[in-house]
């Protein structure tokens, strides 16, 4: 289960990522494209192409592989470090303060 309790930050991959990657996959990503430790105590998301699916790696005494899917919906997702620079943490854990997701109805 998603503990965010220990987690110090949340780290948004900006543009798109190919979420056919399991968690070695994504914890290179981490690594070589983000340049930050999968280890962390920080959750790192991603999203589709499509901008419908997140993944959300995260390490607590193990990997942990977090996946999400819309059926109707996009999220409106940070294409730039600028856009991600504006999301706020408590739009990712509280649907009420979600204003970064599209389709008119908060998906967290």
């Amino acid at each position: 289960m998603l503990n965010i309790d220990k987690v110090n930050t949340v780290y948004l991959a900006c543009g798109t990522t190919d979420l056919r990657r399991s968690i070695d996959g994504l914890a290179l990503v981490v690594e070589t494209e983000l340049n930050l430790n999968p280890f962390e105590k920080a959750l790192f998301v991603f999203c589709n192409k499509q901008m419908n699916k997140l993944k959300i790696l995260h390490f607590d005494e193990g990997f942990w592989l977090y996946y999400y899917r819309l059926e109707k919906n996009r999220f409106k997702w940070p294409m730039t470090k600028e856009d991600a620079l504006k999301v706020d943490l408590e739009e990712l854990v509280r649907p009420e303060n979600a204003k970064y997701i599209a389709g008119g109805n908060p998906v967290w």
